[in-house]
């Protein structure tokens, strides 16, 4: 039998070649077509799967918070997954995911998981290029590149949270991220995420400290604008280091994710003195020592624009 150590290094050694675990799972029936679809969540948010314990309603709460639950002497707030996406749980909500990202922890109820599969990342399809709703970063082939391959939807825990436990963060003003960065002419900030929430709330930072980016969408499509930027460096007899102050990087994403996209600028010596800023909700001991390993500069937990503002003035180059 593995021991727990064990299989962290194994999730570990994953991720650090574009692949990752996702548990499956199903939340009834879908009103469109009436079957039971596949969902899926990264294995590295997961701290726990159980049987569905005793629920505790809250007084005026969100409609899709179903109320907090006692697990393992630590409150926790319990969310109606199904609910949020418009199923029907007719079979009944009888197992408890419990997550932490973002430095917070909250459950999910779900009908039922079904298994854990491993996958390269470039079995995602982004949600844009899917055509999938605002809950989905995007859609996994589970059986790669078959014609009959089973499909699951990986959930945006950011936006969903969002939607239901609105938390109060510090309002993105110049006075919390602090006065103008001031960078290299010509520079700007390069930064990935798959998340539009994600996104969103970097954007308004970088625009409070007064600083140009570039915004993808996938590690991908990170690694492409980089390699452009630096033909357009040597074009003009400049370094990709003209053009590129920071690289600003989320590490769940589809096709190509935030460690692999950090490992590739780190191991080409054209690329490896941009500073890598981690930014993630994928947080622990063990995620950030795994941010570390792989040569990132900085990791950052969203979201705190307070915090984000901070750490890219630390690694910006002198």
């Amino acid at each position: 039998m593995r021991t727990a150590q064990q299989e962290i290094d194994e999730r570990t050694r994953l991720a650090g070649n574009n692949k990752f675990e996702l548990l499956l799972f199903h939340l009834g029936e879908s009103p469109a077509n009436g079957q039971r679809e596949l969902f899926g969540i990264n294995v590295f948010k997961v701290r726990e799967v159980l049987v569905m314990p005793s629920i505790t309603a809250l007084a005026n709460a969100h409609e899709h918070l179903m109320g907090v639950a006692n697990i393992r002497g630590q409150i926790i707030p319990v969310i109606n997954l199904p609910a949020v996406v418009g199923c029907e749980a007719k079979n009944g909500l009888s197992i408890l995911m419990v997550t932490e990202f973002g430095r917070s922890v909250q459950a999910f109820a779900v009908e039922d998981v079904n298994e854990i599969v491993h996958l390269d990342w470039e079995q995602v399809i982004p949600a844009e290029s899917s055509h999938a709703g605002a809950l989905i970063t995007g859609i996994a082939r589970l059986d790669g590149a078959r014609s009959d391959t089973r499909l699951a939807q990986v959930l945006d825990v950011e936006q969903i949270l969002k939607g239901v436990m609105p938390v109060t963060k510090d309002e993105i003003t110049k006075e919390v991220v602090g006065p103008e960065l001031v960078m290299p002419a010509g520079t700007v900030i390069l930064v990935a995420d798959d998340s539009a929430v994600a996104r969103s709330v970097i954007e308004l930072s970088l625009q409070a400290m007064g600083t140009p980016y570039v915004m993808t969408k996938t590690g991908k499509e990170a690694w492409e604008k980089l390699q452009f930027f630096a033909q357009e460096a040597e074009k003009e007899g400049k370094t990709v280091q003209d053009k590129v102050a920071v690289v600003l990087t989320d590490l769940e994403m589809p096709e190509m994710d935030g460690f692999t996209l950090t490992r590739h600028i780190k191991l080409n010596p054209r690329y490896k003195s941009l500073p890598v800023v981690i930014h993630s909700s994928l947080t622990g001991a063990t995620n950030e020592n795994h941010v570390k390993s792989v040569g990132a500069d900085a990791y950052v937990a969203k979201f705190s624009p307070r915090e984000l503002a901070a750490t890219i003035r630390r690694v910006m180059p002198a």
